[in-house]
This record gives structure tokens, sequence and C-alpha cells, in this order.
């Protein structure tokens, strides 16, 4: 087989929470990724010297990792998490109820009990009930299990305090959640030096981004946005700042030579996103190279990777290479990353078993240097962010990349390289005259200006923009309503972090969070820093906010019992009338990159049988050779429906408890497969003892992948009792 080069780059990025009027840090995510993500991330590397990696770290984070290092940060919510229980006003624990369980719930908050019997006690009311029944000991445990939970796996097992305090689980005192902010603080300060260290013996590089982590293409002229996509809406006034986006990798350049000791040569644009102008602009400043999507490739070279039912790609031996990116008579190098592959890492692995998902992509990895056409080394490049996914797999990942990480250091036919090793090792580089214009997201710039709420934000940008101009040029003509040169500096310095693209990551509907009104709120608070330092009064504009209210899924209980005809069919008006629905927004089957398969499911009881009806996008679907769906139903044991398409039609279904294939599944439940899929289990074969509530989740799987669930975060729980028009719960 050829031999494979692999370029494994972990994006860390976190925008800045900082309240420019408060300086106080509106959300802690930065804080909280620094103990479970950023530490452990390059330690885990230290196991696997010969294995060598790239991580990017944006200036933006890098400058919050030092002020946590230092101590002196202020954070409420760091500080109400170790506020002593007996001090805490109605007002903080309503906070703590709004913040404490902002995690993933499968997979960190279940490993304590006691965690979970909180969460539990605090949805009556909406929280309300647990402020007066919740007692000092529920209170103190609920702070300190909301911190430990965020604690990296390697301070977990082996931290004397850590460890202890995972062990006890629950009956925390005072003196435990000093000991635990304690190692917090401790264990804030050795995230940096970790990747000094790593950088220095030569396993990593690092690599960086413009300093905010803004969108440089729409910085240096915001219609670049239509090339990529001729119908994606505009601001009214195009936005062309290339000094801004020179500016913000100037800076970016000089963090990077303070804190890591050298100037970075490589560039992982923010979101992958390129142009001519402003890659020019990056050759101009000393990079070497830059890291983006296979999307980008594609479109620039006029060529499609779609991939077989194998999961080759097609053109696969133009893809796995670098390119020399010819501009203004210079050149830079670009990587670009298997979308596919690094997708399966971000959204798939984490539902499969660590050490199988490890084999499944290294089988994948060698699959490709078996058969790429072609007799050079190929360059295979993984990009992606290096901390969201793994608190969505068992034990926050660390099985997966320790297992992932050791057959590829011990396998002779691949070489784990850093950007700059890869592009050496390289024999030959093909070379493009110009770059197509667009980011890692299907090839274009829509997720940060291609809704009225992304629009309405760019406005609001180019107003302070202007105002800044106007007083930048009072301030060189000596006018006497010019602002003073430090008020400058302070609105330049606002008006960078406003052109970061996390606050428009987040307008629009193809994202949303719990925190999106921070989000909406701190991106303002920065546009009126801007005018604040100018002295200048900030338009009433500011103070509206931009993000309509989130539409996170729909959950609709069931209104009645059901009568369900088993065809696949939606047969009558009537028949899914009174059912429980589950609806997640997801607008055409497609949300940054991803491809979603499954629409919305509607579930409800019988007498005696409990029944399901999978929505489901049809185009997505059909792409898929010979998918299987599998409807789980938790209650004392697990019971799971195994349902097999071939060609479009069902096959076969089976139905297996307790890891074991029963016999005769036609006569314990049902499955048809037409336009949606039905599914219905006989209640004998559900074990409703003791049970309050039913767990149900759907699973498509494909080619021994799971490929996309309902709901995303684990399972559904449906209560039992007449009055939910469920089941009666059974003593």
């Amino acid at each position: 087989m050829n031999r494979v080069n692999l370029v494994l780059l972990w994006h860390m990025h976190q925008p800045q929470y900082r309240d420019p009027e408060t300086e106080q840090y509106v959300l802690p995510w930065t804080r909280l990724h620094a103990l479970k993500d950023y530490w452990g991330m390059v330690q885990v590397l230290a196991e696997v010297p010969r294995l060598h990696a790239t991580f990017n770290v944006v200036p933006a984070l890098g400058i919050q990792l030092e002020e946590y290092a230092g101590g002196k940060f202020r954070e409420p919510w760091f500080t109400l998490a170790f506020k002593p229980s007996e001090e805490l006003t109605r007002e903080d624990k309503a906070e703590i109820l709004a913040r404490a369980f902002q995690l993933n719930h499968e997979r960190l908050m279940s490993r304590w009990p006691r965690f979970v019997e909180l969460l539990e006690w605090s949805r009556p009311a909406g929280g309300a009930q647990a402020q007066v029944t919740f007692t000092q000991r529920d209170w103190r445990d609920l702070q300190l299990l909301s911190q430990l939970a965020w604690m990296d796996e390697i301070w977990l097992g082996k931290d004397e305090v850590v460890s202890r305090l995972a062990s006890k689980g629950k009956d925390f005192t005072e003196r435990d959640k000093a000991a635990l902010k304690a190692k917090q603080l401790e264990f804030l300060g050795l995230v940096l030096p970790a990747y000094r260290e790593a950088a220095q013996r030569g396993q990593i590089e690092i690599s960086t981004t413009p300093f905010y982590h803004p969108i440089l293409p729409l910085l240096c002229d915001s219609d670049i946005a239509r090339v990529a996509n001729p119908g994606t809406p505009l601001p009214r006034r195009a936005f062309r700042h290339p000094d801004d986006a020179r500016e913000q990798l100037r800076r970016a350049r000089e963090y990077h030579q303070r804190v890591f000791g050298a100037k970075p040569t490589g560039l992982w644009p923010s979101e992958g996103s390129v142009s001519d102008q402003a890659l020019t602009i990056a050759m101009e400043e000393g990079f070497e190279w830059f890291g983006t999507d296979e999307g980008v490739l594609g479109r620039t070279l006029n060529v499609g990777f779609f991939r077989d039912t194998n999961g080759l790609p097609a053109n696969s031996d133009r893809l796995y290479k670098p390119y020399r990116v010819q501009l203004a008579g210079s050149s830079i190098t670009g990587l670009f990353r298997d979308h596919h592959l690094s997708d399966l890492i971000g959204f798939v692995y984490s539902r499969m078993d660590g050490k199988a998902a490890a084999a499944d992509l290294h089988g994948r990895l060698r699959f490709l240097g078996e058969r790429v056409p072609g007799q050079q080394h190929l360059t295979v490049c993984l990009f992606l962010d290096g901390e969201n996914a793994w608190e969505y797999y068992p034990g926050n990942g660390r099985e997966f990349l320790r297992e992932f990480y050791k057959r590829i250091e011990n396998d002779q036919d691949f070489r784990a390289l850093t950007a700059s090793e890869a592009i050496a090792a390289a024999k030959e580089i093909p070379a493009t005259t110009g770059i197509f214009p667009a980011s890692w997201i299907n090839a274009n710039f829509d997720v940060w200006i291609g809704h009225a709420e992304d629009v309405a934000a760019w406005e609001l940008l180019w107003d302070a923009r202007q105002a800044y101009g106007r007083a930048a040029e009072a301030r060189t003509q000596g006018r006497g309503d010019a602002p003073t040169e430090t008020g400058l500096k302070e609105a330049y310095e606002s008006l960078l972090a406003a052109e970061g693209s996390d606050w428009c990551w987040w307008f629009g509907p193809e994202h949303s969070t719990a925190n999106d009104a921070e989000f909406d709120a701190l991106y303002r608070k920065h546009l009126t820093g801007v005018y604040l330092a100018l002295g200048q009064v900030a338009p009433e504009e500011l103070a509206k906010p931009i993000k309509r209210k989130p539409e996170h899924a729909l959950h609709v209980p069931p209104t009645g019992f059901l009568t369900v005809k088993v065809d696949g069919r939606d047969t009558s008006y009537f028949e899914w009338l009174g059912s429980g629905l589950y609806s997640p927004e997801r607008r055409g089957g497609s949300m940054h990159g991803r491809i979603f398969h499954l629409r919305e499911l509607r579930y409800g009881f019988e007498e005696e049988r409990f029944s399901l009806r999978v929505d489901f996008f049809a185009e997505a679907l059909a792409e898929l050779e010979d998918p299987e769906f599998r409807v789980t139903i938790g209650a004392a044991e697990e019971l799971t429906v195994m349902v097999k398409l071939v060609r479009g039609r069902l096959q076969e279904f089976a139905v297996e408890k307790g890891l074991v294939c029963l016999l005769n599944p036609a006569d314990l439940a049902l499955a048809a497969f037409d336009r949606i899929l039905e599914v219905s289990v006989n209640r004998s074969e559900i074990n409703l003892k003791g049970q309050k509530s039913l767990r149900l989740g759907v699973a498509l799987w494909h080619g021994g992948l799971p490929v996309d669930v309902l709901p995303a975060e684990g399972f559904l729980e449906i209560p039992l009792g007449d009055e939910q028009h469920s089941w009666p719960i059974e003593n």
C-alpha cells in the first residue's frame, strides 16, 4: 500500500467571553474546557512519542488561558460554584440551577448518581421547588459535582484530591469544595506550559488563527459570499476592511511569538475560510501554509470527492496531497482535510465503543492507502475541533484517542506528522492559481452572513467600523472633537473582538444554545464598547436583541391512546392523532456540513403495544446503501428492535433484549417501512416493574456506524401513568 502521512490538527478555540464593561467572564467555557480538554489533549501524546500532531491555538483563547492561569480572573460562575452554601441567596440558587446542568447528561453527569438525583429533584416547577426543598447538603453536592464533572480523566484517575472526591460522590463538605477550588487554580496554570513543552520536544507544531477568530474573506469584502452562493443575503453596505484582516493576522503572530517563543508558520483560517485576498495578506504576513476543507479544494479544482459505499472518494488521487496556491507572484501551501473521516470523529464514533471506533478509523485509513491510485505518499488530513466532541464520548474520548494513536504509531505504513513535516515529506506538490472563496461548512459563508439575523449583525458592525474610522481620521487631523489615543486604542480592540466569527455562528437558524442570549448581548456589548471608548453615544439599536427566541426541539407529550396499523404509511389522519412528538429543527436535512437523515419521531401507547413512527429525509436516506434502524426502549431492561433495509425495502427485523437476540420476533413486535418507519412492541416484552418512565431512542446505522440519532443527546424520557396517556406505573 502507499505510505500514509497522517496530519492531525486539533483546533482549540473559545471566543472572548470577558465583558468589556464589567471585566467579568460572562460564560465559563474557557475555564471548563481548560480543565477537561486543553491540557489532557496534549498530555496524552506523551504516551506515544513517535506520533506527531498539530495543535491550533486561537490567540483569543490563549489570552484567556493566561488570565485564568494568573488566578486574578473574575468569573461569577466560578465564584458561585465555590461559595459557602450557607451564604447562598435566592438569586444565587437560581443561577446554580441554571448553570450546573449545562453539560452532557449521558456521559459526564451519569458518572455520579447523586448528580442525576439532583437533576431529577430540580425539575418540578422549573426549579422553583428545589429552591425551597434543597438542603445545604444538596447545594454543596450540586456545587461541587458541577465542577468535578469537568475535570480531566487523568486527574480523575490519578490526582489524590480529585480522585478522592470522585470516589466520594456525595455528602461533600466546604473543605472538599475548597480543595477542588485550589486544584482547579493549580491545573489552570499547567495548560499553556504543556503546549510549549510539547512543541520544544518536537512532538507538536502549534499553528494559529486570526486573533479574534474572524472570517477573513468577509472582513476583506463581505460581497465575496455571493461567489460561493449567489443567493446569499448581504448587508446593504459591503464591509470592506482588509486592513482589519491584516491586523488580526499580525496580532496573532505577535501573540504566538510571545507565548510560544517562535513565529507560527501555519494558519488555520477561522472556520477554514479562505479567499485569494485573505491568503495574499497571510503570505505577506509570513505564513507558509494554511488548512481548510476538501469542499474548498473541490470547488477550486472543479471536481467532486463523493464517497462510494466503501468510503473511497472520487478523484481521491487529487484529494490526498498538499497544493501550492500561487498568488501575486508568490505561493502558500494548502492542506485539505478529509471531511468524511473528520466528521466520523466529531459526530459518529462517540456512539461506539472506543476501541472499536479506533479500529474502524485505522481500517478506513489503511483502506485509503491500499486503494487510492498512484505511487506517491498520501497526505491525509484530519482537522477538527479539539474540545467539544469529547463530552459525547465515554470517558471523554480518551480510550478512543489512546487506541487510535497506538495503532497509528505501531503501523509501519503510517507516519503521523505535523503539518510542516507533512509538507516537507510530500514528494511532489501540484500548484493551482487561486483558491475558491469559501469555508469548511458547505463550501460557502452562509452560516455567518446568510440569514436576516446575520445581516443585522453585519450592519451594526459596519456602523461601528465607520464611527471608528471617522474618529481615527479626526485624531490624525488633530481636531478638537477627536478621542484620546487611549480611547481610540480601546475602541479598536472592541471592534476587532466584535469581528469574531462566533457571534454570527449563533445568529440565524443553524445553531442554538442555552446561552444564546449571553452571546447576543456580548456581541452588542463589544460594539457598544467602540462608541463608549470614542466618547460617543451608542445607537439605540444596540440595546435590542438580534437573536430571535431559539427554536429548540419541539417535544409534545401524548394526548391520547393510539390505534396504529403498522404498514409504513400514514394510513389515516386519525392514526397518529394524540401521539407524542419529538421534532428538532433540522432544515433541509443538513447543518454545518453534517447530513441529517432522521426528521422527527412520534410515539404513543395502545392497550397492549407501544408504537412509534420515524419520519426521515427521503433523499438523504436514499443515499445510504442498506441502512439499519435501531429503536431502543429502556425500562427495567433495554429492548432494541433492529430493522434492516435492502434496496429501500424492509428485509428483516430482529428484537434484542439484554444483548440476546430473541426468537420469533414477529410474535414480539411489528415493523414496517415505506414512506415512514413504524414499529410496535408488545407490552409484555417491556419490563415496567418499578419504572416511572420509559427511555426512547432511535439510531440509524450504515456501514457498521451510527450516522444519525434522535434525540441527538441520548434518550427521550417518557413518563408513565394514566394522567400521561400511558401505561400505569407498576410497583
